[in-house]
């Protein structure tokens, strides 16, 4: 019986250290150490952060950047469309028709941005202002207002060409870290530790282009509205500097007729 309780007694502890080096790291780890305010993360994406190390906590960061400037600029762009665009239509329409003073104050209280480089265009060539200093000045405001609007983006392209490198960066550690410990087992190699580390190294690269592939495809798609947003600026402002010009068909006399029958009656 004393045997038995001195056989017993040495394979417990070791049984729960077993345990609190399996368990306590999962629950106390990396993450909880940078963490170290309360965060509500769901458990399934607690597990893959724990599992993919400290890269998969900076490719979900970059993931809700990246969001965050998508979501900043649907707004901006939503801005520009509802913030006062029919009025701004029908103020070029009036200006055009040579309703010019009208046309400035229907402009005067509209919200939107491109609203005020076009009334400037418009008080501008009201006044007795140089053309070519009106034309500057007007570009530089319109260059302000589109490089603010550009200036986010290029966070994004940045998010979308390096999530895929730090994705090759965590798949390449973690594999260093599995054949790491598959050296370490010497003759007795177990295949799960490789392939359990293999797959944990390959996480890291699925997150990277879980990352870059959405990130890429929201980049293009806000670059082509703020293209249209360029053209529509860039129209709106010549429709203001060309609205002088007249396209109407010449009025012909009705003399002419009689002149050239006349003269050819004298030859």
């Amino acid at each position: 019986m004393p045997d038995r309780e001195t056989a017993v007694a040495p394979s417990s502890p070791t049984a729960a250290a077993s345990d609190g080096a399996d368990l306590g790291p999962a629950t106390e780890s990396w993450l909880d150490m940078i963490l170290s305010f309360p965060m509500p993360i769901p458990e399934p994406l607690r597990a893959l952060l724990d599992a993919g190390g400290p890269v998969m906590l900076i490719l979900a960061g970059m993931s809700v950047f990246a969001l965050t400037i998508v979501l900043i600029k649907l707004w901006q762009f939503a801005r520009l469309r509802a913030g006062g665009a029919e009025r701004i239509e029908g103020a070029l329409d009036d200006w055009q028709a040579g309703r010019r003073r009208e046309a400035a104050e229907l402009l005067a209280e509209a919200r939107n941005p491109l609203a005020g480089i076009v009334r400037t265009a418009m008080l501008g060539s009201l006044h007795a202002n140089d053309p070519a200093a009106l034309r500057e000045e007007v570009e530089r405001r319109a260059g302000c207002l589109l490089t603010t609007l550009r200036s986010p983006l290029r966070g994004l392209e940045v998010i979308a060409s390096l999530s895929p490198l730090l994705g090759l960066l965590g798949t390449v550690i973690g594999m260093i870290d599995a054949f790491r410990a598959l050296e370490a087992a010497g003759n007795q190699v177990d295949p799960s530790v490789l392939s359990g580390g293999i797959w944990v190294a390959l996480l890291t690269t699925a997150a990277g282009l879980s990352v870059a592939i959405p990130t890429v495809v929201a980049l293009n798609w806000l670059e082509r509205l703020l293209e249209g947003v360029t053209r529509r600026l860039e129209d709106q402002v010549t429709r203001v500097f060309t609205g002088g010009l007249h396209f109407d068909e010449p009025i012909v006399s009705a003399q002419q007729p009689v002149a050239a029958s006349g003269i050819s009656d004298a030859i």
